[in-house]
Parts: structure tokens; sequence; C-alpha cells
């Protein structure tokens, strides 16, 4: 059984004003750090708005995962994101041999497993 008053307590992502802790000795909430909000557009036209610290324009990222796609959103509305790449989806287990084997690696296997199939389909005398 954990009692209430225990030493550890866990604070959440984006902490709310007057949200201190209990031990922060005079000025329970401390400074607010100044925040900004930036807008991202993804290819589809969402818009996310992720929340940063005020930092410098350099250090605040060009490109972010878009929220309700998962597609990555630029700054610029209507810009297009460099590096997108379209999904490839599922792949079948023959997609995947033909991506590691030739034609002609395939037909000596194949031909290699007809002549064991063959060979042990012989009836003895």
């Amino acid at each position: 059984m954990v009692h209430s008053s225990s030493g550890f307590r866990g604070t959440r992502v984006g902490v709310i004003q007057g949200a201190g802790l209990k031990n922060q000795g005079d000025d329970p909430l401390g400074e607010p750090l100044p925040r900004i909000c930036v807008s991202y557009w993804c290819a589809m036209g969402h818009e996310t708005r992720p929340v940063f610290l005020k930092l410098p324009d350099d250090q605040i990222p060009d490109v972010w995962d878009c929220r309700q796609c998962g597609r990555p959103a630029s700054r610029n509305p209507g810009a297009v994101v460099p590096g997108e790449t379209q999904e490839e989806g599922f792949k079948t287990h023959l997609e995947y041999v033909k991506e590691r084997r030739s034609s002609q690696d395939a037909e000596d296997v194949l031909a290699g497993a007809l002549q064991r199939l063959r060979a042990g389909r012989r009836l003895p005398d």
C-alpha cells in the first residue's frame, strides 16, 4: 500500500499554472516559461498546432508529424514536404522472395526441387 504523503509525486505533460509541488519553497508557482504555438499543415490540409518553448525560429522544427493522418507536415500551408514517400503497404511472401532472388536463381531452385520430388516418387522394383 502506498501512503498518500509518499515522497514520489508525478507531474503530467503540459502542467497547468498553479499545479506546483508542495515543497518548492516561498514561490510555489515559480516563473512560467514563455511558450509559442506553431502551426503545421500536411498534404491532406490538416493543421497540427504543437506548443514549444519560446525558442529562436531556427530551433523550431520545420517538419512535424500530422496528428490526424501521420504524414509529415510543414510550417508553410500548401508546401510539399521533401522526402515524403508513398507507403508500400503489405507485401506477400512471393514479393519478398523476388526482391532476394533473380529469375535465374528461381529457375535453378525450381528445377532442383522438381528433380528431388520426381526421385522420391519412384516405386521399388
